[in-house]
């Protein structure tokens, strides 16, 4: 897994496994490892060897604090938009089965979508996410 988001260490203020095992430890599942993390500004996204752990400092003080995960292998598509004219913040969208079977009729689907400054480059993310859900979508409909 850490081959696939190599290209984010150029982007995202990389932190210590220590220091994220440290501060968000408590948020791990039994067993799970924690791969990499990065923090921009004071929120953290974090790659572990079974999910997408995203750390959202909000308010003034940044105690109030959001925490969301999304399974790797639940992942089926992503989408980009770069930053235009004027304050356009640049995004990626993840997409990903919330029902518990993947391969189902009517499957439960959601989204998540996190944004970035506007000169912040974010086609290393979106490559490194979209091939993980090309690989998800080949395994889903096998």
């Amino acid at each position: 897994m850490a081959n696939l988001f190599s290209g984010l260490l150029g982007n995202y203020s990389e932190v210590s496994i220590p220091e994220l095992s440290s501060q968000y430890g408590i948020y791990l599942m039994p067993d799970e490892k924690i791969q990499m993390g990065f923090r921009l500004v004071r929120d953290t996204f974090i790659i572990t060897d079974e999910r997408l752990i995203f750390i959202d400092h909000q308010g003034v003080t940044g105690k109030k604090t959001r925490v969301a995960s999304i399974s790797l292998e639940s992942i089926y598509e992503v989408t980009m938009e770069t930053g235009g004219t004027g304050f356009d913040d640049s995004e990626i969208t993840i997409h990903f089965i919330q029902s518990p079977y993947f391969k189902t009729n009517n499957p439960q689907i959601g989204s998540y979508k996190f944004e970035f400054g506007k000169k912040f480059n974010v086609q290393p993310i979106y490559v490194a996410l979209l091939t993980l859900a090309h690989q998800n979508h080949k395994r889903l409909n096998a």
